[in-house]
Protein backbone atom coordinates (compact mmCIF):
# COMPACT_ATOMS: atom_id res chain seq x y z
CA UNK A 1 0.00 0.00 0.00
CA UNK A 2 1.01 3.59 -0.58
CA UNK A 3 0.06 6.88 0.99
CA UNK A 4 0.23 9.84 -1.36
CA UNK A 5 0.17 13.42 -0.13
CA UNK A 6 -0.50 16.21 -2.59
CA UNK A 7 0.51 19.80 -1.90
CA UNK A 8 -1.58 22.08 -4.06
CA UNK A 9 -0.05 24.79 -6.23
CA UNK A 10 -1.09 28.39 -5.67
CA UNK A 11 -3.89 28.92 -8.21
CA UNK A 12 -7.05 27.69 -6.49
CA UNK A 13 -9.35 28.61 -9.40
CA UNK A 14 -7.36 26.44 -11.84
CA UNK A 15 -7.50 23.51 -9.42
CA UNK A 16 -11.23 23.89 -8.84
CA UNK A 17 -11.81 23.92 -12.61
CA UNK A 18 -10.21 20.47 -12.99
CA UNK A 19 -11.44 19.03 -9.68
CA UNK A 20 -14.60 17.36 -11.11
CA UNK A 21 -12.47 15.36 -13.58
CA UNK A 22 -9.99 14.52 -10.80
CA UNK A 23 -12.76 13.26 -8.53
CA UNK A 24 -14.36 11.23 -11.33
CA UNK A 25 -10.97 9.61 -11.98
CA UNK A 26 -10.57 8.81 -8.27
CA UNK A 27 -14.07 7.34 -8.13
CA UNK A 28 -13.11 4.88 -10.87
CA UNK A 29 -9.98 3.91 -8.94
CA UNK A 30 -12.03 3.39 -5.79
CA UNK A 31 -14.54 1.25 -7.67
CA UNK A 32 -11.69 -0.94 -8.94
CA UNK A 33 -10.31 -1.33 -5.39
CA UNK A 34 -7.05 0.48 -6.11
CA UNK A 35 -7.95 3.59 -4.07
CA UNK A 36 -9.04 2.98 -0.48
CA UNK A 37 -9.52 6.57 0.69
CA UNK A 38 -8.92 10.11 -0.50
CA UNK A 39 -9.72 13.62 0.53
CA UNK A 40 -8.39 17.13 0.98
CA UNK A 41 -6.94 18.61 4.12
CA UNK A 42 -9.53 20.76 5.91
CA UNK A 43 -7.51 23.89 5.06
CA UNK A 44 -7.45 22.88 1.35
CA UNK A 45 -3.67 23.14 1.07
CA UNK A 46 -3.45 19.59 -0.23
CA UNK A 47 -4.87 16.09 0.00
CA UNK A 48 -4.10 12.51 1.02
CA UNK A 49 -4.85 9.33 -0.91
CA UNK A 50 -4.34 5.71 0.14
CA UNK A 51 -3.71 3.21 -2.65
CA UNK A 52 -3.61 -0.58 -2.69
CA UNK A 53 -1.68 -1.34 -5.89
CA UNK A 54 0.85 -3.94 -6.97
CA UNK A 55 3.96 -1.76 -6.96
CA UNK A 56 5.38 1.73 -7.24
CA UNK A 57 5.40 1.60 -11.05
CA UNK A 58 1.63 1.01 -11.09
CA UNK A 59 1.12 3.87 -8.64
CA UNK A 60 3.28 6.20 -10.74
CA UNK A 61 1.19 5.39 -13.82
CA UNK A 62 -2.00 6.11 -11.88
CA UNK A 63 -0.66 9.46 -10.68
CA UNK A 64 0.48 10.44 -14.21
CA UNK A 65 -3.04 9.74 -15.52
CA UNK A 66 -4.72 11.89 -12.84
CA UNK A 67 -6.25 15.01 -14.45
CA UNK A 68 -4.45 17.12 -11.84
CA UNK A 69 -1.09 16.15 -13.37
CA UNK A 70 -1.38 17.76 -16.83
CA UNK A 71 -3.22 20.71 -15.26
CA UNK A 72 -0.15 21.35 -13.05
CA UNK A 73 -2.26 22.19 -10.00
CA UNK A 74 -0.08 20.12 -7.65
CA UNK A 75 3.19 21.68 -6.48
CA UNK A 76 4.51 18.58 -4.74
CA UNK A 77 3.64 14.89 -4.50
CA UNK A 78 4.95 12.86 -1.57
CA UNK A 79 4.73 9.07 -1.75
CA UNK A 80 5.37 6.67 1.11
CA UNK A 81 5.01 2.91 1.11
CA UNK A 82 2.77 1.96 4.01
CA UNK A 83 2.34 -1.22 6.05
CA UNK A 84 -0.94 -0.78 7.96
CA UNK A 85 -1.69 -3.08 10.88
CA UNK A 86 -5.20 -1.90 11.80
CA UNK A 87 -8.02 -0.99 9.45
CA UNK A 88 -11.49 -2.12 8.48
CA UNK A 89 -10.32 -3.19 5.02
CA UNK A 90 -7.52 -5.46 6.30
CA UNK A 91 -7.91 -9.21 6.47
CA UNK A 92 -7.52 -10.56 10.01
CA UNK A 93 -4.20 -12.07 10.94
Amino acid sequence: MFVVELVYAGNRDERLAVRPAHREYLTGLATSGKLLAAGPWADETGAVMIFDVGDRAELDAILRADPYTPARVVAQTRVREWAPVVGGWLAPG
